[in-house]
């Protein structure tokens, strides 16, 4: 069932053949591989539902998006809230499908993407499935490059085994940027972003922060652990 939402979409972003450096100046980040019609690989921990804030500004929310979960992948990291997303005005359609299992969420995502009027696809499978091997990983690629339909398949608690996807990521989150407003608040949300593997372009690993749909360098935080004088105070 389709339901409306909208979602501050990402600002300019580097092609999938553009070269980044290993440590770029801070200021606005482009981040490689950005909209390329191909399939990319994003591995994160099941309790760390930070990775959607890192893929999400990605996606062009001015077309529908397909989003397909397996039942294990619901079962230990939720089902996505459509509600629960920012807004920047449009209205575009989220195509959801529960899948009974890897095997069917699979063959859902090389459906979707042989429809050209998708934006993306997105696919996420927990663990490591018999049916994800390197032949389903490399129709996955050849169907969104055929089509034009960037497709990204997030694995849950996977294994980085063989695989065809041009771009393979490991994304976490990271400490909040200090809020200027309240010391003790959170602030912008931040993530530890590896491209461990990438085609075309020089892999790299980055903490990344985003405000106003782009994103930027963010310096590395400390423990935040209390000083001795707190301790003794606490």
């Amino acid at each position: 069932m389709a339901s409306p939402l909208s979602l501050v979409a990402g600002g300019a972003f580097a092609s999938l053949g553009e070269s980044i450096p290993a440590n770029p100046p801070s200021g606005s980040f482009r981040l490689p591989g950005t909209g390329a019609a191909t399939l990319a690989e994003l591995f994160s921990h099941p309790r760390d539902g930070g990775w959607t804030g890192f893929l999400l500004p990605q996606v062009d929310w001015g077309r529908p998006l397909l989003w397909v979960q397996e039942r294990m992948a619901i079962l230990e990291s939720g089902r996505i809230y459509p509600p629960g997303l920012p807004s920047r005005g449009l209205i575009p359609h989220l195509i959801h499908v529960e899948a009974r299992d890897a095997r069917a969420a699979l063959w859902a995502m090389e459906e979707g993407l042989r429809c050209a009027a998708l934006s993306a696809v997105i696919g996420e499978l927990w663990g490591d499935p018999a049916s994800l091997d390197f032949t389903a990983t490399r129709r996955l690629a050849v169907a969104a490059e055929a089509s034009g339909v960037a497709c990204w398949l997030v694995r849950l608690g996977g294994t980085a085994n063989l695989s065809g996807a041009r771009m393979r990521w490991r994304v976490a989150s990271a400490p909040s940027l200090p809020n200027s407003l309240d010391p003790r608040g959170p602030g912008a949300p931040a993530w530890d972003a590896e491209l461990f593997r990438a085609r075309g372009c020089r892999p790299g690993r980055w903490t990344l922060t985003s405000e106003s749909g782009c994103f930027d360098l963010a310096a590395q935080p400390g423990d935040r652990a209390l000083g001795e004088n707190e301790r003794r105070s606490a």
